[in-house]
Formats: structure tokens, C-alpha cells, sequence
């Protein structure tokens, strides 16, 4: 097989695997409250890499020698946004539903030039201006103005895309220092879950009974989610550009908005699927632009 069109199709697997898992989180509260949701999802996440970081990285990482402290704070700090991302976005499929947490948070993509331009001075493309003020327009239509539940959602919500910007910047900067994959992303969902301990203990009183019985959406996530959307998305950028593969990973809202469709009845109406339609429009327009100026003037 062709690795491009390789790349397209986990590409493709990633995106509708990341959709699915609004529909599981949303499912996944029945029994158990949102940050014991976060804590079960993320460990699981850990536990899912653990094979994978033995086998690809371990003696890799043996043999650096870099500045540990540095490594682990870095780690820790991208543990703190993980965890502080999941939790908004957790909480607030309890106010609104999946394809408005899911087209929401798909936002990040062009909230991380926007954040790069006013806090790191960093020259962004013209066309992130106009995405920004369709993005808007979008979440108008979206959300549901008269509804003030809804509305809370929808903040807690573009609060994560905020969040998973600072991620996404965070995550780059870590790997310019430390080029391993799967150890960061292993080592984030252990110290996001610990952080996510916190709330649990303040806020919840789960039971292993009541755990058990939301094991196959914890399952789902933290396997599929965490662990193997993570594989294949690695896989994806190695014959994709960022570009092209930031548009595609964007369909998980159109996937999630779909699924919470059908398998929770969540209806969408002409107001709200043009709503996500303007939203995936501007995510889209702002990775196209960029690259076609490159093309046309060399």
C-alpha cells in the first residue's frame, strides 16, 4: 500500500476513534462522577503505553543524558493542562451534548496561532483572523443562546480548547528537548491521573462496584483514546503534512457529532449542523491558506 494513502486511512481511524470517544464519555457518567471518569480513562491510557514504551523507547531513553529535572517538570506540567483539559471537557458533556463538546473543542486548531501571536510574539498567517471570527459565528449557531445549562457547557468547553492549545504548544516544546513520544504522552496521562486523584477525593465517593460498571466506556477510552489514537497518529504525520493531517484529525467533531446522533439520539437541527459546518470550515480554511501561499510563491 501507498504510505500516504497508509497515512490518510490512520489518519482517518484516528479522527473517528477520538469522535467515538465523546459518545463513551458521555456514556461513561451513569454510575460515576466526571473526574473519576478522567482518573479511570487516563491511568488506563498510562497502562496502555507501558508495552509500547518497553518495546520502542526504554533503552533509548536509558542512554540520554540531558537534564532529568528539566524533563520531569516539563512532564508535569504538561500532567497538569492533560489533566486540567480532560476534566473541563468531561464536565461539560453534563451540561451539553456530545457534538457541541466535540466541534468546541476542535476550535484548538486555530486557537494555537492565536494564542502563539499574543502571548509568544509569534507571526501568524493572515487567514487565522477570519477563521477566529467564523469560528464565532459558528459557536453562535451551535449553542443554544436561551439556554443557560447549555451555555455553561459550551464555556467549560471552549475553556478546554484554550487548555488543548497550551498543550499542543507544550507538547512541542518538550519534544524539541526530548524527541520521545510515547514516554511523554505515557508520562503525562500518569501525573494528569494523579492530579485528577485531587478532585475525586474532594468532590466524589466512588465505589469499585459503581467503577466496574462504566469499565467498558473507561476501557474504550483509555485503550483506543490514549494508547492507540496515539500510534496511529504518529503514524499519520509521517507521510502527512501538519496541515493536512490538523484538517482530517478535525473531522472527529463531525464524527462525534454524527454518532451522538444516532447512538444517543442527541438530534442536531439546520441551526446547529450549519453551525458545525462554519466551524469546520474555518479550521479547515486556516490550515489550507497557509500552504497554498507557499505553493503559489515557492
Amino acid at each position: 500500500m501507498n504510505k500516504k494513502i497508509f497515512s490518510i486511512i490512520c489518519a482517518l481511524v484516528t479522527s473517528f476513534i477520538w469522535g467515538s470517544a465523546f459518545v463513551a464519555q458521555d456514556m461513561g457518567m451513569d454510575h460515576i462522577g466526571p473526574y473519576t471518569f478522567n482518573l479511570g480513562r487516563l491511568f488506563v491510557g498510562f497502562l496502555g503505553l507501558v508495552p509500547f514504551f518497553f518495546i520502542f523507547e526504554f533503552d533509548k531513553v536509558k542512554k540520554i543524558k540531558l537534564d532529568r529535572k528539566k524533563i520531569i517538570n516539563y512532564l508535569l506540567l504538561l500532567g497538569l493542562i492533560l489533566g486540567t483539559g480532560q476534566a473541563l471537557q468531561q464536565v461539560s458533556l453534563l451540561y451539553t451534548n456530545v457534538a457541541n463538546s466535540a466541534v468546541f473543542t476542535v476550535m484548538y486548531v486555530v486557537i494555537v496561532p492565536f494564542i502563539s501571536f499574543f502571548l509568544f510574539a509569534k507571526k501568524v498567517h493572515w487567514s487565522i483572523w477570519p477563521a477566529v471570527f467564523i469560528c464565532f459565528i459558528g459557536a453562535l449557531f451551535l449553542s443554544e443562546i436561551n439556554n443557560i445549562e447549555v451555555r455553561y457547557g459550551d464555556g467549560l468547553v471552549i475553556l478546554s480548547a484554550f487548555i488543548w492549545a497550551f498543550h499542543i504548544i507544550y507538547i512541542g516544546k518538550t519534544l524539541s528537548f526530548f524527541n520521545f513520544p510515547i514516554t511523554v504522552s505515557m508520562m503525562q496521562c500518569f501525573f494528569a491521573s494523579i492530579f485528577c486523584l485531587i478532585p475525586v477525593l474532594i468532590f466524589e465517593d466512588p465505589t469499585l462496584t459503581n467503577i466496574l460498571k462504566e469499565s467498558r466506556e473507561i476501557l474504550y477510552v483509555g485503550l483506543l483514546s490514549s494508547s492507540l489514537a496515539f500510534l496511529l497518529q504518529s503514524y499519520s504525520l509521517q507521510n502527512l503534512s501538519p496541515a493536512s493531517a490538523a484538517i482530517i484529525f478535525s473531522l472527529e467533531g463531525v464524527f462525534a457529532a454524527i454518532l451522538g446522533w444516532i447512538i444517543l439520539d442527541q438530534f442536531l437541527n439546520g441551526t446547529k449542523i450549519f453551525g458545525i459546518c462554519l466551524i469546520i470550515s474555518a479550521v479547515i480554511f486556516s490550515q489550507i491558506i497557509p500552504n497554498y501561499g507557499k505553493k503559489k510563491h515557492g
